[in-house]
């Protein structure tokens, strides 16, 4: 059989390995892409240094184990049952997996499937492994097989590391979906600096926002993302004051329409609960982040002020291909991201070295 390299993960805190195994054949309804470029999680190192103390009832795949989320490339072969997908395609692998037969797969909704799995990355249901068994090969490979499902068509102004970030931008698109957004509307962007922050900016402008307010920690990002709309974008730095009341001095004392909390994981759980005062009645506060604790909910001032908490974890496929033809016809601009490639050889480097001096705007991939 023909070989590929794969870069394998054989127990955690070990560093992957560069490993020859087979090529995978596809199945009557699945596909082979030739990885060009798969985007590096920075959520990675610690997912394979530290994943027990993380999620302990989430599994990962089995060992030796395949990461790599976001993986674009050219399709290589159809099983015998692809209607549409035809080799020579570019596209971009959506590793969002469900089982493909309950009431919301059927529907579209992965992401509310009890099997709830990323392929290379995670799952978040405790018989996810039934789908990694399914679908073992990350993006850290030069093939893998995916659904047909799961392919988005790429335009040729877009470049295969820019599709290495579209679960990043994909998630902020879904967030921007459930807040209802659209024209003549304020946002109000908690992490405005960040991969999801800066995401989450440029497609609430593309989405006919008259004005983002965004708030962040560090001054240079801050200045280097309100000059991507000088007219239409405002920020602050936090620390500087309350976000909530800042909000509502923007606007007139009347609140943003929507609340995009995109903080990380670690951020302290006050910056979200001020963050959600800058929303006006009947407003919505989508959270795309996580901060460190349990967010304590004022229910009677969600009920008074009607306003609609929402969690939002990933994109459909469809989202997936609306943004690629956003893409397309020059909506959405991705010239933003600075991209700083790694080939396959250097993955471990690649996955515990990145910087955060770029913020949003940086673009790590790997290129096997």
């Amino acid at each position: 059989m023909a070989k590929m390299l794969a870069a394998r993960l054989h127990a955690l805190g070990e560093p992957m390995s560069i490993d020859s195994i087979d090529v995978p054949t596809p199945r009557a309804t699945d596909v082979l892409v030739r990885v060009r470029a798969c985007g590096i999680v920075p959520n990675m190192a610690n997912v394979i240094n530290n994943w027990p103390t993380w999620f302990p009832h989430q599994p990962l795949p089995k060992f030796p184990a395949i990461f790599g989320l976001d993986a674009a490339g050219v399709v290589e072969a159809v099983g015998e049952a692809v209607l549409h997908t035809k080799p020579g395609d570019r596209v971009y692998v959506n590793p969002l997996r469900g089982c493909g037969s309950c009431q919301v797969c059927r529907g579209g909704e992965l992401s509310r499937c009890r099997y709830f799995t990323l392929n290379g990355y995670f799952s978040t249901s405790r018989d996810g492994q039934r789908i990694f068994d399914l679908y073992p090969y990350g993006g850290f490979s030069q093939y893998m097989t995916a659904p047909q499902s799961s392919i988005v068509n790429l335009p040729g102004n877009m470049t295969f590391e820019q599709a290495g970030k579209l679960g990043y931008i994909g998630t902020s698109y879904g967030a921007l979906r459930n807040a209802a957004a659209g024209p003549g509307q304020v946002a109000l962007i908690d992490g405005i600096t960040g991969t999801l922050g800066v995401a989450s900016t440029l497609l609430a402008l593309a989405s006919g926002a008259s004005r983002v307010l965004g708030t962040g920690r560090n001054e240079e990002l801050l200045k280097r993302v309100r000059e991507l709309d000088p007219e239409r974008i405002e920020v602050m730095r936090l620390g500087d004051g309350s976000t909530g009341e800042w909000a509502k001095s923007r606007t007139g004392g009347e609140g943003a329409d929507y609340v995009i909390s995109a903080l990380g994981a670690k951020a302290p759980v006050e910056t979200m609960l001020d963050s959600m005062q800058g929303v006006r009645r009947g407003g919505r506060v989508v959270n795309v982040g996580g901060v460190a604790d349990r967010l304590p909910v004022d229910v009677k001032w969600l009920m008074d002020e009607q306003v609609q908490l929402i969690g939002s974890n990933w994109f459909s496929t469809a989202q997936g291909q609306e943004l690629a033809d956003m893409v397309a016809t020059g909506a959405l601009d991705l010239s933003y991201l600075q991209t700083k490639p790694f080939p396959l050889a250097r993955v471990n480097e690649a996955i515990s070295g990145l910087e955060d001096r770029d913020g949003g705007f940086s673009n790590y991939v790997v290129i096997p």
